[in-house]
């Protein structure tokens, strides 16, 4: 399997279905609305129905620092309701926050959350008489592992005393766990290795949900480390039974580009798998289900109010700054950048901005520190890189009050002796003429921008910021490009 079902910045997938239709949540750290929830009927076509977090009552604002926020959820279906439990490390002292819906587009609840719990990846499961079971990532000194307790999901109740369950095969990390019934065992899944190159699925199973828990002979069930295959860093799964009573597995992984030790731009993304049971073990059959690489592309003329859910920002929702003054007229008033995914390897963004009223930026970032951008105002459009604690202007042009910015991202060159694709991608930032033509102010290392140095869990975001005064986007449109031909290099 080498395209996601879900690309992008999308990690930690956790899967549920309800007759034949399946959802599926990610993780969404420090962006606000929290935690997407998608829909499908085949397992590999995907719609964005909404986000479970989205009230300050739910994820109160915060100042958006990177990695911070929400952490990996899962999503199961009980008793006719939706529940999604999860961790916002900003409020770790809390415990693990559980919200439920009938609809998983919404609204969800407000949480409750469960004392005692400090830690991450939070699973919930349900035992043969009906009781409901939390089990985490500990963090606490005396109950550091895989532990799990029996809880009110409604209350966020502690019901018993926590116990440790099975701490993995020795590799570092064991997190996300995950527990199933399935023919009279209960099977732990785990992620370890960590979440990089050495990333690993395993699992044991169990005759009672207390152990003692026997690892799988053929640990790990799913790893892609110290392989050549284009997908890395596999890891962080989740089964589903589906409607035919097959069985499938959701991951997460990345798509390492360039050269040694290669680099990684657009986050964690979802990928898909088959799973067959034999011998009482899950054996994973990673080309069971095909899946094409979809286009992308979309466009967003702000016709009218309320933002579709795929525009997100750090710490605070984008209702916070932004205001609807009309068709084709997204007012953003300075402070937060308002950002969607790239979903590509190779792109297209151009935003049309009025800036007569103020200054703002248009930029691909991964986070505060690690960007490139075009910024207008005053009658000229900058062209900047942020890479750590350098920034450094490259280029300005004179440009009028009304704007179109252009970013890409391109396929490098190849060159040397063997060949090689150094950068992952390069970026190209560009000024666009009434007529349509481009005036490229330079096209930059994409290295710069990916995780492998900015470090964290997130992947690229495009968006535009109003950093004085106000700002009208007046449009957005993204392109998914294949065989995007290389630029015209100096040299």
């Amino acid at each position: 399997m080498t395209v996601p079902i879900v690309p992008g910045f999308h990690p930690d997938p956790s899967i549920c279905r309800v007759g034949g239709t399946y959802y599926l949540a990610n993780s969404s750290f420090e962006f606000v609305p929290g935690v997407p929830i998608r829909r499908s009927t085949d397992l590999v076509s995907w719609e964005l129905v909404g986000h479970a977090l989205t009230r300050p009552s739910q994820l109160p604002p915060s100042e958006g620092a990177a990695n911070t926020g929400i952490y990996a959820p899962t999503l199961r279906h009980h008793d006719g309701r939706f529940h999604l439990v999860t961790t916002n490390i900003l409020e770790a002292g809390r415990g693990q926050l559980i919200v439920t819906a009938e609809d998983p587009a919404g609204p969800w609840s407000d949480p409750v959350h469960v004392p005692g719990t400090d830690g991450i990846d939070p699973d919930l499961c349900w035992d043969d008489a009906g009781g409901c079971h939390l089990t985490w990532a500990s963090f606490r000194p005396e109950l550091r592992g895989i532990a799990s307790v029996p809880v009110d999901p409604a209350t966020g109740a502690v019901l018993g005393e926590p116990r440790l369950l099975w701490n993995g095969t020795g590799l570092a990390a064991p997190e996300g766990p995950h527990l199933y019934r399935v023919d009279g065992w209960w099977y732990l899944l785990l992620a370890e290795g960590g979440t990089e190159r050495g990333h690993a699925v395993t699992i044991a199973r169990a005759r009672s949900l207390a152990g003692p828990y026997e690892p799988a002979p053929t640990n790990p069930i799913l790893t892609h480390r110290s392989t050549t295959h284009p997908v890395q860093n596999t890891g962080h799964a989740d089964l589903v039974e589906c409607a035919d009573g097959s069985w499938a597995m959701v991951h997460l992984g990345v798509r390492p580009r360039g050269k040694t030790p290669q680099f990684h731009v657009n986050g964690r993304e979802t990928f898909l798998a088959g799973v067959d049971w034999v011998d009482g073990w899950p054996v994973v059959a990673e080309g069971r289900f095909p899946v094409e690489p979809a286009d992308q592309s979309f466009t967003d003329g702000f016709a009218s109010a309320g933002l579709h859910p795929r525009w997100v920002a750090p710490g605070a929702g984008p209702e916070t700054f932004t205001r609807w003054a009309g068709p084709g007229e997204l007012v953003l008033a300075a402070g937060r950048p308002l950002l969607t995914r790239a979903l590509d390897e190779q792109w297209t963004a151009v935003a049309r901005l009025d800036v007569s009223r103020g200054t703002a930026a248009f930029v691909v970032r991964i986070d505060d520190r690690h960007w490139y951008g075009l910024t207008a105002g005053g009658g000229t459009v900058t062209a900047t890189l942020a890479i750590g604690p350098a920034r450094e202007v490259v280029a300005t042009v004179a440009a009028g009050s009304v704007v179109s910015l252009r970013i890409r991202a391109l396929r490098p060159p190849v060159s040397g002796p063997f060949q090689e694709v150094t950068e992952p991608d390069l970026v190209e930032l560009s000024v666009l003429g009434e007529d349509g033509r481009a005036q490229v102010l330079g096209a930059f290392d994409g290295r710069y921008l990916s995780t492998e140095v900015a470090a964290g869990f997130t992947g690229r975001m495009i968006g535009v910021e109003a950093l004085a005064g106000t700002v009208s986007l007046r449009e957005f449109r993204y392109s998914t490009d294949r065989d995007e031909p290389q630029p015209d290099l100096p040299g």
